[in-house]
C-alpha cells in the first residue's frame, strides 16, 4: 500500500513494514522531485520522539531489526498494525496556514472562536484542537469542528483524543524550544489496538507533519522562517516556479538549489532537536532502544 510519503507492507498478522520516502507532497499533489535523505530524517525523527514522549506506540521493533531490509535500512520501521482513527488530529498554538485563512473569513478555527486582531504566526492565548479529514492522494483534507469527530467516536473517546494531542503537542513544544525552534503546529495520527488502547501511530512531530519556527527569528505579522516543506511551498506558489495551482497541470520540477536547502532545513531541524548528529543515525544512542 502506498500513501504520499510511506509505503506499507505485511510482514505477518499483527506487524506491518513502514517505509518512509524521500517523496515530498504539497498542495495534494506528490511532486516529481525527491528529496535525498528525506525519508531517512523523518524516520530518525520519529523515532527520537516515540522514545522522547514515553507514550504508547506503533513500534514494534527497533530500527535496525534484521527483517527490515538492508535496502531500506534507516528510512523503515516495523509497526504494529492498528485500527486507525480517520481524522488527522491538529494541534495548535500559533495561527499560520490553513487556520489563518479560516480565521480571516470567519473569526474561527474549526469552529472554535478566537479572539480578534490576530494576524499571521501570532500565538494562541492556548493550543486548540483543530481536526481535519484525512483525504486521499489529490483531494484536499478539509478542517472541521470537534462536534464532527464526537459524532463519529462518541464523545467520551472524542474528548480523549482531543485531549492526547493537546497534552503531547504541549510536551513537544517545551522540548523543541528548549532547543532553540517553536513548534507552531503539528498533526499526529492515532490507532486503537486489539485491546481497545489509544496508540500514537504513523510519523510524529517530523517537518512533514509540523511547523518549526526559529525562536530568535519569530516575529508575529509576518510569515516565519521555516523548518519544513513550507519552503517547497513558497517555491511553487513563487513567479520563478511559473505554476498555475488553480490549473489541472501538475506542479514543475523542483530547482536543485531549492531541493537542496529543503533537505538541510530537514536534517538540522533534527539535528537541533534530538542533539544527534544524523550522519550517526541508526546508533543506539539516537534511539534509546525504542
Amino acid at each position: 500500500m502506498s500513501g504520499k510519503v510511506r509505503d506499507l507492507y505485511d510482514i505477518d498478522e499483527h506487524n506491518l513494514l513502514m517505509v518512509a520516502s524521500d517523496r515530498i507532497s504539497a498542495y495534494d499533489h506528490v511532486l516529481e522531485t525527491p528529496i535525498p535523505d528525506k525519508g531517512r530524517v523523518l524516520t530518525a525523527m520519529s523515532v527520537y520522539f516515540f522514545s522522547e514522549l514515553g507514550i504508547p506506540h506503533h513500534l514494534a521493533a527497533s530500527p535496525d531489526d534484521e527483517r527490515i531490509p538492508e535496502e531500506v535500512l534507516g528510512r523503515a520501521l516495523i509497526v504494529r498494525k492498528l485500527d486507525m482513527i480517520p481524522f488527522e488530529c491538529v494541534a495548535r498554538g500559533y495561527l499560520t496556514g490553513s487556520a489563518l485563512k479560516d480565521y480571516r473569513e470567519t473569526g474561527t478555527v474549526c469552529g472554535i472562536r478566537l479572539p480578534e486582531g490576530l494576524t499571521e504566526a501570532s500565538k494562541l492565548e492556548e493550543a486548540v484542537f483543530t481536526p481535519a479529514t484525512k483525504a486521499d492522494i489529490g483531494d484536499h483534507d478539509e478542517n472541521i469542528p470537534f462536534s464532527a469527530v464526537v459524532d463519529r467516536l462518541g464523545e467520551e473517546f472524542a474528548h480523549k483524543v482531543r485531549e492526547e494531542t493537546l497534552d503531547i503537542y504541549l510536551r513537544a513544544s517545551s522540548l523543541t524550544e528548549a532547543r532553540g525552534l517553536l513548534l507552531a503546529d503539528t498533526k499526529f495520527e492515532f490507532g486503537l489496538d486489539a485491546a481497545g488502547n489509544l496508540i500514537l501511530a504513523d510519523e510524529v512531530l517530523t517537518p512533514d507533519s509540523s511547523r518549526f519556527w526559529t525562536v530568535g527569528d519569530y516575529e508575529p505579522g509576518k510569515p516565519q522562517p521555516s523548518f519544513d516543506k513550507q519552503f517547497v511551498r513558497d517555491w511553487l506558489t513563487s513567479s520563478e516556479s511559473g505554476w498555475d495551482r488553480a490549473s489541472d497541470s501538475p506542479p514543475p520540477p523542483l530547482p536543485e538549489d531549492v531541493v537542496d536547502a529543503t533537505r538541510k532545513r530537514y536534517i538540522e531541524a533534527y539535528e537541533r532537536i534530538s542533539g544527534l548528529q544524523f550522519d550517526e543515525w541508526l546508533g543506539e544512542s539516537a534511539w534509546h532502544n525504542a
